[in-house]
């Protein structure tokens, strides 16, 4: 697995953290000042990478979570069949079929970006 530990003080807004063993991208990060007899706290919103759900943590700010390395990638479409493209990774040649975004409209010979984690892809 391609992740690495750090605390959670470390972490900022636009970074990524695994919650419930899934990659999520933060959007929101608040702490709290220390209370009479504990430490700091800080509250973490995020949501999936590669589902969209919406999670939220709260933890001490000198507690260690995991943060998921997500490769970022350059593809080329092959073809586009649907829902589906056949994408070309422009590093290693492979090919490989991926659902197309609703907002998105692809076709041939396109350059896109998409992200890579654990086999998992989502175009960008």
């Amino acid at each position: 697995m391609a992740k690495e530990q750090k605390q959670v003080r470390e972490l900022q807004e636009g970074s990524y953290v695994n919650m419930e063993d899934t990659p999520c991208k933060i959007y929101a990060y608040s702490t709290a000042k220390p209370g009479k007899h504990g430490s700091a706290k800080a509250r973490v919103e995020a949501r999936g990478v590669f589902d969209g759900k919406k999670r939220s943590l709260s933890q001490p700010v000198d507690a260690k979570v995991w943060v998921p390395i997500i490769e970022r990638k350059q593809g080329q479409v092959v073809s586009v069949t649907g829902e589906d493209a056949q994408i070309m990774d422009l590093e290693t040649y492979q090919t490989f079929t991926m659902r197309i975004p609703d907002d998105e409209d692809l076709n041939p010979e396109d350059e896109i970006e998409y992200l890579e984690f654990e086999g998992q892809r989502k175009i960008v």
